[in-house]
């Protein structure tokens, strides 16, 4: 129970401490008072009753249509009431959704926690997708939704309560069971003794459903997880004749996905057998326990309909827990799960680099650059190696040496290994051998990371020409996430490229970044870059020797490497 509050009280704190939050705990103040509306109400309607029914009882026309009108009135004023607590409702929903994902993706890429986070075969959260994007919905909603109503139950119930104590100033004797007992004000003490064993009923058909749920949303992530990528990869499983083994694949997530969601409706059928005839016989009941006080004369059919009515009422609000207890075990998953992503996010949002990095000198500087594997097996070790201003550098080595790895560690998030680098700036770029192409059109993946109008349409318009991609698609958003699925490996690489003459990065490191283009591709594209960035340190790590520039030093990666040549 500690740890539950523990993780409510953590993401609560990221909805009311973000931007506009203390506006947020304003309309929550005044979410509040208009769903406590919904009490006084309630109370008018109890008293209405029993005033409406004594009009009846003394076939009194005119107070009977009087009643009526007070009747149509009470309902017209809370139904403003209801409909704006709803409206301000869901606007507290998306934006306390917006604080929680704002907060949940800071996180996950803060420091790039999102790769430490899929790399850690201990600690690896799965679908942070799903974490994010419906998980926060979920405790938004279930939040607000549960808290409210919670608050509402809790004042209502003081208030019912003090109108059913009033009611019911008759005692319960129980001489025609032969006992020699009377109950006083007996119609309260049975609303806390008939809502109390349902509870625990309740709560004990209930157990296994916050694990089942929590079980659902990861079968249903999985899922949709297989068919989004599917969807990324038509060309390549279409020339395969794969689509036979993606059915496969389908079928045995949905598979599983079907098995606990069908023992998740036993499950919830368990529990149902219980709370679906208490939900319909909790507004009879009352009727039933109060007929003893009618039938002895305590009091007259309209003080009998006005005592039931405040019964149901406290009854109903006691109930609170039995009504919600499903989606109250779904806010407790989503609380553990969703909690449990942002701990493990700001755990491994927090992982420094091994290399020792100094941005001080002119050159790039590596010392002593040791790749080790995650388990500490030494991979590979650089020469120590001085780069000035205008210099390129190929380190060559077999496939599988651990070349990619070597750049994550230069890159600062390949935690094993060690070093130290020295850097002219902090504006390096690195170009991997399969580029990252985000949503969007051709011009926003040559802008990537950055956005075209920090360059402008026709200066990335020209780097596109520079690399051999005239074509600029103005096109609607699907049409052009379109046009860059129908890129070649070539293109896209020509694409990535195109990202150097953009950025101006001082340093450049391509990890086979031109591996899908013909020599002669090569040449021109590397010529046409250095072209424009005659200072810009290049770094190519390759198993192929490009034919330029002419003064590129050369270097064998292995477990003993050495300076091979320099090109001439």
């Amino acid at each position: 129970m500690s740890t539950l509050f523990q993780q409510f009280k953590r993401l609560i704190v990221i909805c009311i401490s973000a931007p506009g939050g203390k506006f947020s705990v304003a309309l929550y103040a005044l979410a509040i008072a208009l769903n406590l509306g919904s009490v006084y109400a309630a109370v008018r309607l109890v008293e209405w009753t029993g005033q409406f029914y004594s009009a009846i009882e003394k076939v009194d026309g005119p107070e009977v249509l009087r009643q009526i009108g007070i009747f149509a009135l009470i309902i017209a004023l809370n139904s403003v009431r209801g409909l704006s607590y709803e409206y301000l409702r869901k606007v507290l929903e998306i934006r306390w959704r917006k604080a929680l994902t704002d907060h949940a993706i800071a996180l996950w890429t803060r420091n790039k926690a999102f790769w430490h986070m899929a790399a850690d075969p201990v600690d690896r959260i799965d679908n942070p997708d799903q974490r994010i994007a419906e998980d926060c919905r979920l405790f938004a909603r279930g939040l607000l939704g549960e808290t409210l109503d919670l608050i509402g139950e809790i004042v209502g119930l003081f208030s019912y309560l003090t109108v059913l104590w009033g009611l019911s100033n008759f005692a319960l004797s129980l001489a025609p069971l032969g006992l020699d007992l009377e109950i006083p004000r007996y119609m309260v003490w049975a609303a806390f003794l008939y809502v109390a064993i349902s509870s625990l009923i309740t709560h004990q058909l209930g157990k296994p459903l916050k694990g089942l749920l929590a079980e659902q949303q990861h079968k249903e992530a999985s899922f949709r997880f297989g068919l989004a990528r599917w969807r990324t990869a038509f060309d390549e499983v279409a020339l395969s004749n794969g689509e036979a083994a993606e059915r496969r694949s389908f079928s045995a997530r949905f598979d599983a996905l079907a098995a606990n969601w069908r023992r998740l409706i036993r499950a919830e059928l368990v529990l149902g057998s219980f709370t679906f005839p208490f939900r319909h016989s909790v507004l009879r009941i009352p009727l039933f326990v109060a007929l003893p006080g009618y039938l002895a004369g305590h009091v007259a059919f309209g003080g009998l309909m006005q005592l039931s009515m405040a019964f149901s009422q406290v009854v109903t609000t006691l109930s609170w827990f039995i009504f919600s207890y499903r989606d109250l075990a779904e806010l407790v998953a989503t609380a553990s799960r969703l909690d449990g992503f942002l701990q493990a996010a700001e755990r491994h949002g927090s992982h420094p680099s091994p290399l020792s990095r100094i941005s001080q000198s002119q050159s790039l500087t590596l010392q002593d650059i040791r790749v080790c594997s995650a388990q500490g097996e030494l991979l590979l070790k650089l020469p120590d190696i001085s780069l000035d201003p205008g210099s390129t550098l190929l380190l060559r080595g077999r496939s599988g040496i651990g070349k990619t790895t070597m750049v994550k560690l230069l890159a600062g998030f390949w935690q094993h290994g060690s070093g130290s680098i020295t850097l002219p700036s902090d504006k390096v770029l690195f170009l991997p051998q399969k580029a990252y192409m985000p949503l969007g059109s051709l011009a926003d993946a040559a802008a990537y990371p950055r956005a075209i109008g920090d360059f402008g349409q026709e200066t990335v318009a020209s780097a596109l020409h520079a690399v051999g991609l005239e074509r600029m698609p103005e096109r609607a958003a699907i049409e052009a996430e379109r046009d860059l699925a129908s890129l070649s490996g070539g293109e896209m690489q020509r694409l990535a490229l195109a990202r150097i003459l953009l950025q101006r990065p001082d340093i450049a490191i391509l990890d086979e970044a031109t591996s899908a283009l013909d020599q002669a591709a090569e040449t021109e594209l590397l010529a046409r870059i250095r072209e424009h960035l005659p200072d810009m340190i290049l770094i190519l790590i390759s198993h192929r020797v490009p034919q330029t520039p002419s003064d590129m030093q050369i270097h064998d990666i292995d477990n003993h490497p050495k300076v091979l040549a320099v090109a001439s």
